[in-house]
């Protein structure tokens, strides 16, 4: 089996990336027939890989993979223009091979966006914001109407992307307890597997923050709503890290009160975080230059910054990375890291690379190029 696989989901399917000594890399796609694939995940226990996406036309749904990935099986949940289409032209509807069959969440979301897996349950975020959950491998799916019923639910706004569920994170010895992220809405936990949920957005030194005209940025007593992505440190405690459209993040309360710990990057903007698997103190994020500017990296050289004391002081991790006219995104989904040692760290871009770095981000390759633009990375192993 190989040492290293990467789960990346772009806008024309489903890659995966295998290697065995995180060198030389294998590439086999695009699976999920071509449909937009917002993120990939595996579950370590049995194997399987869980693909969620969709759009407007094909409408959203889960693909499931037994096999590592050769082959892949779809659960539908919601229609799309295709469903209309083919229920009006029957010439249309045999080319295709279209059933009729009704699906169990009609149109009421047209894209999954997040996927998780637990020790009891799986679990997905949607776009209209809503949270998913399967305890048969993702055969049949729920909504978890403890957040679809939230008091809040009527206030939540849109980000640029629309109403998204992105980010759903559980503690690995505690799978009751579990925390979302919605753009923007902001950070949410429940601790009882999702019957209640807290919006925890609260700034812990509310005096400092000052005042900001972004309607982004973080403002009567709590941080921006509009968080990109969230990451849990490995180990007791709760210890949480966040991308937001407006600052980097940290809480050492499971999100009860939040610090600001964006002094010393070159932008308070930026989609993905990144974690340690084992030291909560060191992390990494890619800070772009603001969604004013075009949204690349300042200056278009490339960086990938680095904290080892959970926030206090960064540095640029540059070597490998391009330094000249480098006007790449990457997205909230986009980066990932392994569990070996030392850590290797991966990153997609919106102009189709993935990135590798296996001394901990201090240096990089690219190891795949000429994708479609990359939505989101996972590592298994």
């Amino acid at each position: 089996m190989p040492v290293s696989v990467l789960l990346v989901g772009t806008t024309k399917g489903a890659f995966v990336l295998k290697s065995d000594d995180r060198k030389r890399w294998t590439l086999s796609g695009p699976h999920c027939d071509g449909w937009p694939i917002n993120h990939v995940v595996g579950d370590p226990e049995t194997g399987r890989l869980y693909a969620g996406g969709g759009g407007d036309w094909s409408g959203a749904g889960i693909w499931r993979s037994d096999d590592g990935g050769e082959t892949w099986a779809l659960a539908k949940l919601t229609t799309g223009k295709i469903d209309d289409w083919a229920s009006q032209d029957p010439d249309f509807a045999a080319k295709i091979g279209w059933s009729g069959e009704e699906r169990p969440f009609g149109k009421e979301f047209s894209q999954v966006w997040s996927m998780a897996v637990t020790k009891d349950a799986v679990y997905a975020g949607t776009k209209p914001a809503k949270l998913l959950k399967s305890t048969d491998g993702g055969t049949t799916w729920s909504r978890v109407e403890g957040l679809t019923n939230h008091p809040s639910a009527g206030s939540w706004t849109p980000g640029a992307a629309g109403l998204i569920l992105h980010t759903i994170l559980s503690d690995p010895d505690d799978p009751k307890k579990l925390w979302i992220g919605i753009s923007a809405a902001g950070v949410f936990a429940s601790e009882d597997g999702g019957e209640t949920w807290e919006r925890r957005n609260r700034l812990s030194n509310v005096e400092a923050c000052g005042h900001h005209d972004h309607p982004a940025a973080p403002r009567d007593g709590e941080t921006g709503h509009c968080v990109h992505n969230i990451m849990r440190a490995s180990g007791p405690g709760d210890l949480l890290y966040q991308q937001n459209h407006h600052g980097v993040w940290r809480s050492a309360d499971g999100g009860r009160s939040w610090d600001d710990i964006s002094e010393g990057l070159p932008s308070t903007f930026g989609f993905p975080i990144r974690v340690h698997p084992r030291d909560g103190n060191t992390i990494w994020t890619i800070p772009l230059n603001g969604d004013s500017q075009g949204r690349f990296p300042p200056g278009a050289a490339a960086a990938v910054w680095k904290s080892t004391d959970a926030g206090q002081t960064w540095s640029a991790m540059r070597e490998g990375l391009p330094q000249e006219n480098c006007f790449f995104t990457v997205l909230r989904q986009a980066m990932a890291g392994d569990t070996q040692d030392p850590a290797g760290i991966y990153f997609g871009t919106n102009s189709g690379s993935v990135f590798a770095s296996t001394d901990e981000g201090e240096s990089w390759q690219e190891i795949a190029r000429h994708l479609p633009t990359v939505l989101a990375v996972e590592a298994l192993g």
